[in-house]
């Protein structure tokens, strides 16, 4: 039993370390070539996991064959418009000027149940409203409403917000991240002082503190026990 304990770790290790190199994707983001290599990754490490006989080599090498040949495939196409074509095919559009493109669909096995149910999930109920609607290489659908469709932005009225920084956790979890309140220039006595308006006296009783770009500090308090 210590043996299969041992063996199922080494090989949890590999192919976590494995994906890790592949980089940082979601499932639905993933090209055609690493999802295929995922899907192999798993069954090559579920053999010798499952039984002892198989040496552990016979798993872990053909990961590394796999995570090499998935690597070279994406120096490639990063590096060349041609293999990037070949090896991750090239984006479909599936209306064009507001017009359903019934070639595309068929060639991409769509149909329009299928078309329809993607634009609910990117809030277009009419299919009335989309001026273009592009099949990416990943499976998902960047959709571009008509113009007098779109929701309107602040330049539509020649306004010009404030600039709106990115939010920084000043505290997480009771502890403080020095090196955030220091960004915003910033002290542990001003926290403090800022603290004590919410009636904390402890740093260690906040779940989390955020400072935004203007100085608004958010503070949500621990749940006493």
């Amino acid at each position: 039993m210590l043996v299969v304990v041992v063996r199922t770790l080494i090989l949890y290790v590999v192919v976590i370390i494995a994906l890790r190199l592949m980089g940082k994707r979601e499932i639905g983001q993933l090209q055609p070539f690493e999802l295929v290599v995922i899907l192999m990754i798993s069954e090559l490490a579920a053999v010798p996991s499952e039984n002892v006989g198989v040496p552990l080599l016979s798993g872990i090498i053909p990961i590394l064959v796999l995570l090499a040949a998935s690597l070279t495939f994406a120096y490639a196409s990063l590096k060349s418009e041609k293999a990037r074509d070949i090896i991750c095919g090239r984006p479909s559009i599936l209306i064009d000027r507001g017009k359903i493109l019934e070639k595309e669909l068929r060639k991409n096995c769509y149909n329009i149940s299928d078309l329809l149910e993607e634009l609910r999930l990117n809030n277009i109920p009419n299919i009335a409203d989309v001026e273009f609607a592009i099949l990416e290489n990943n499976g998902q659908i960047s959709v571009f409403p008509k113009s007098n469709k779109r929701p309107a932005i602040p330049e539509d009225f020649n306004i010009s917000p404030p600039y709106e920084g990115l939010p920084l956790p000043i505290i997480m979890d009771g502890k403080l991240k020095t090196d955030y309140l220091k960004q915003r220039e910033k002290d542990l006595n001003w926290l403090k002082s800022e603290l004590k308006k919410y009636d904390i006296d402890r740093i260690e009783d906040v779940l989390l503190a955020s400072l935004d770009s203007s100085g608004n500090l958010y503070v949500q308090p621990k749940t006493r026990r």
